[in-house]
């Protein structure tokens, strides 16, 4: 996937991008590898979009690496990291996956989903 943006827009707009789509759809249009996560609640969107979390996001995107080494390079608690890293693994803009970690049990990798994220809200 190439781009993920996350909105807050209301129920007719979410509808007015499912109408679009579909009629593109219809037509034989084509669509750009991209995946939305709307939220209809502005608050709702900058509450899971914190600025710490924003950082973890760049972060991952630039380099995914392990709960661990994300700690170290945020200057982060682990608990936080993997706190925050649930709540965005939640709503669709990382992965993560646990491999063995030789000698040492396991541990978990994190990713993002795309390469670049696109924030839109639109306060009425």
């Amino acid at each position: 996937m190439s781009k993920v943006t996350v909105r807050a827009d209301d129920l007719e707009g979410f509808f007015s991008r499912a109408r679009d789509a579909a009629q593109r759809a219809d037509q034989g249009g084509v669509f750009e590898e991209k995946v939305t996560i709307s939220f209809e609640d502005p608050q709702q969107m900058f509450s899971v979009l914190s600025e710490a979390r924003r950082r973890l996001m760049s972060e991952v995107m630039h380099q995914p690496g392990t709960i661990s080494e994300l700690s170290n390079r945020l200057h982060r608690d682990r608990s936080s990291i993997s706190k925050d890293i649930g709540m965005l693994e939640e709503v669709g803009l990382i992965v993560s996956k646990k491999e063995p970690n030789p000698g040492h049990g396991t541990q978990k990798w994190v990713r993002a989903v795309a390469p670049e994220v696109e924030v839109v809200a639109t306060l009425h």
